[in-house]
């Protein structure tokens, strides 16, 4: 099959498509034909070796979407030609043809879209779901600021925060205004001429996906026992007693179960991933210098099959 591998940690050069074999499914596996597969700020963290001398080569890629294709032997939850999506581990493979997983890591894709947008949800939508309703406890009626909202993790979680009932703000550069709040957003901060401390205030959630200054001055905008929490800064020991609030960093869990749920909501026509750009397979260089300008909208799917919707 084609895949796309790495033979050493480093820049968007060292991603190499090419023939590996097929992978075979264990006790408790499903082999996935892939059609669509999404495209993660970790992948190129990865690549770059930021994680980790992780053993190479390695198929890159975490997130896919396809149809089931061969079966392991028991615990198997999936029958053949059934169409799920899922968050590989580190290593599986993503940007293939095949791919194997344990069924418990898969879910069946949602109905209402087709593969390209589904291979857009599992590490970015887990982390936003796990981010807000898992870690913070986000609650009807709550208010939340999410940083960075324009961005994979961020255009879910102010999707799930609105269909949950929040009071959503949200910090962006100016050309994303008007779509954060076409997808729910209900004050957008102008990052580049704003300043969100100046204006967002007495938060319940914060949930942060751009560190640095922006996580440090989050601190000052949550109400007494408010949650800050990041998906990429690491907190400062006893940083949250000071501030007298609670904070964690996120760890993304591969979770069929939640896959399952948040398919759910998305069929329930509550939340849509937001694909802007869609490159083939062997195009996998172009999709990592994309993503790590930091500057995309919403996510990166590399198509691998051809997706029927």
């Amino acid at each position: 099959m084609k895949a796309v591998r790495i033979h050493e940690f480093g820049g968007p050069e060292v991603l190499k498509y090419e023939d590996v074999p097929e992978p075979q499914p264990g006790p408790g596996e499903i082999r996935i034909r892939i059609i669509a597969a999404g495209v993660n700020p970790m992948d190129w963290k990865i690549r770059k070796g930021l994680v980790g001398e992780l053993p190479l080569p390695m198929i890159m890629g975490l997130d896919v979407a396809g149809v089931v294709d061969a079966l392991g032997q028991g615990g198997v939850f999936f029958q053949p030609e059934e169409e799920v999506f899922a968050k590989v581990s580190i290593g599986e493979g993503g940007y293939a043809e095949y791919t194997v997983v344990n069924s418990t890591q898969a879910a069946r894709k949602p109905r209402s879209i087709g593969f390209v947008e589904s291979a857009a949800i599992p590490t970015a939508g887990l982390a936003a779901w796990q981010c807000l309703f898992d870690i913070a406890g986000l609650e009807k009626g709550q208010s939340v600021l999410i940083h960075g909202a324009a961005g994979g993790v961020g255009t879910f979680a102010v999707q799930f925060a609105k269909w949950k009932g929040a009071f959503v703000v949200a910090t962006a550069s100016g050309t994303n205004i008007e779509f954060l709040k076409s997808i729910g957003a209900d004050v957008v901060i102008n990052y580049t001429n704003q300043n969100f401390e100046d204006i967002a205030c007495n938060m319940d959630v914060v949930l942060d996906t751009v560190g640095g200054d922006t996580f440090d001055k989050s601190w000052g905008v949550l109400k007494p026992g408010g949650f800050l929490v990041s998906t990429v800064a690491s907190i400062p020991e006893g940083a949250a007693e000071e501030h007298g609030v609670r904070a964690q960093t996120l760890m993304t869990k591969s979770d069929g179960k939640e896959l399952a749920q948040i398919a759910e909501v998305i069929d329930e026509m509550r939340v849509k991933p937001i694909v802007t750009t869609i490159l083939p397979l062997s195009d996998a260089q172009k999709a990592h210098e994309m993503s790590e300008s930091r500057h995309t909208r919403g996510k990166i799917v590399l198509l691998v099959g051809e997706d029927p919707m």
